[in-house]
Order: C-alpha cells, then structure tokens, then sequence
C-alpha cells in the first residue's frame, strides 16, 4: 500500500508516516510506500516545520488510515454478505461477530479488491492547532564548558539534552532532531552571527564566514528521551525538533558565568565578544581593589 502526504521530508517524517499506517492496518511496515506529493496531487499542506510534521501529519495519516478500514470493512461485509458493523479488524485481519466464517487477513482481501469495488483510498483532513497547544513539548540542556579567560574561547566539553517527546514513533530519529536542536543551539549561542558594515550590507553571506558548529567544535551530544504521550494526540505525540533549539543559549551562558563569573546577555557569546567582557571584570576588580587599597 502507499501513503500519500503533503508534508516535504526533512527528519525522516516518510518513514514515521508508514509506520502510523503500518500500526493502523497491522501491516509490516516494508509493506508500506511512503510518498510525498505536490499540491497536484494532494491539495495544500501546511509548511513542514521541525515540531508539527509527526504531530499534524501524523494524525492525518492516523485518520485516512481508519478510514481505509472503514471502507475495507465494508468490502469484507460484501464478500460474507454481512452488515460492516458485523465485521471487527484487528492485528491485520477481519473477522465477523457470529461464528462461520473463516477470519480474512488485509493481505488476502486486498488480492479481491478488483472484484468488490476497486481499490480503497482512505483520506483524511486535519487542524492540528488544538493538538499542538495542549501537547507542549519540554526540554532542558546541561553543558560543561572549558573557557580560555585569554582568548574567550569556548570549548563545550559535554553536552546533554533530555526532552518530553510524547511518543516516539521513530526513536533513533527523534534522538537526531534532538541532537540537531541542541547543535544549532550551541551554534546560537558560541558563533553564529550575521555580520553588516555601517550601510548595512551584510558581510558574511557565505557559508565560508557564517561560523557554525562542525564535528570539531562539538563532543558527543546525549539526548535522553522521555516519553510522556499528549493526551490530546491519538499517537501521544509531541513536536520534537524546534523545542531542543532553546535551551542550549541559556545552558552556554549559565556554564560561562559559572566558570570565570562573566554574565553575558548578548548572542553569540563569540571569542572577541567574550573577551572582552573578561577583560572589563578584570579592569573593575583592579579599581576595586586599587580603591580598597586607598
């Protein structure tokens, strides 16, 4: 069978969406083709976020697969010549309520679809709005950091990220939009940074000086999963991907104070930046003490 969405993939949202459809109708999951169509095909979806996709697609996805059993439901009444409300789905196979009949799994009656109607196509429209608001999502960072007070050089050391994510429909990928968030984080919170001249022509408009972090300013990022499902998701999900970008800024800056007792209060918390913000503590601590001295 084949799952048809809206939503373009960037995290891996093709594979969630199968294994929604796969969980509905008790199908393996190598049994379902995810794809992605354009509004020729599909009609308009929303704009694929990192935190709405599994939500809001997800429960389309959740209520076209129903419907499909609905429909099939009513081709397998045909065949025992039965009312649907007589016939119960369950694990990928139908079966009737009275005694007599042989149960019929989704595989076979799909072979006998030509002959009872055609194929089936479930569909589904959804508001997520509601949904989303009732599941927030929560994360919270730790980060240990090494700070040169001659450079103002940063170096996290390690780096954790637990987060209610509802459910997880595909852990490993939930674990990398966790670990992305956190890496475009830090990245906020040490280097990036649009640089313009006094007639506000930006001056690092290449990749080449928009500093952001690689594999060599990071150590092994740890995302702790915690699952607590949305009460208001059929799934229990939550978003996912945006929520973990928020933390690491304050994260940074508390781990700084922590370690040479500056406060910073601008991004990014860059080398030149923060140097300079040592070297004034260092200039007001000497007038202290020269003060105290008198």
């Amino acid at each position: 069978m084949s799952v048809v969405t809206g939503s373009v993939d960037i995290g891996g949202t093709r594979a969630a969406m199968a294994m929604v459809a796969a969980e509905v109708l008790g199908l393996d999951v190598v049994d379902v083709r995810p794809i992605v169509a354009d509004t020729d095909a599909s009609g308009h979806t929303d704009v694929t976020g990192g935190s709405r996709i599994a939500l809001a697609t997800g429960l389309a996805v959740y209520d076209a697969a129903h419907d499909a059993v609905r429909q099939l439901k009513e081709r397998v009444a045909k065949l025992w010549d039965k009312q649907p409300d007589e016939i119960e789905f369950k694990d990928g196979v139908f079966a009737a309520r009275a005694n007599g009949v042989a149960p019929m799994p989704l595989k076979q009656l799909a072979s006998r679809l030509a002959r009872t109607g055609g194929p089936v196509t479930g569909s589904a429209t959804v508001n997520a709005g509601a949904v989303g608001a009732v599941g927030n999502a929560f994360a919270t960072v730790c980060v240990d950091v090494e700070v040169d007070p001659d450079t103002g050089k940063v170096q996290i050391l390690r780096a954790s990220i637990a987060q209610d994510v509802g459910r997880a429909i595909h852990p490993s990928y939930v674990e990398g939009q966790m670990q992305g968030g956190l890496a475009q984080g830090i990245g906020w919170a040490l280097n990036e940074e649009y640089v313009y001249d006094d007639r506000g022509t930006l001056r690092n408009a290449g990749l080449l000086d928009y500093r952001m972090p690689t594999c060599l300013d990071l150590p092994l990022l740890e995302a702790i999963v915690v699952e607590v499902p949305n009460p208001s998701h059929p799934l229990g999900v939550r978003g996912v991907g945006e929520v973990s970008i928020v933390p690491p800024m304050a994260a940074v800056a508390n781990a700084i104070y922590r370690a040479v007792g500056v406060r910073m209060t601008e991004l990014p918390m860059s080398p030149p930046r923060l140097l300079k913000a040592i070297l004034r503590k260092r200039g007001d601590s000497a007038e202290t003490q020269a003060a105290a001295a008198d």
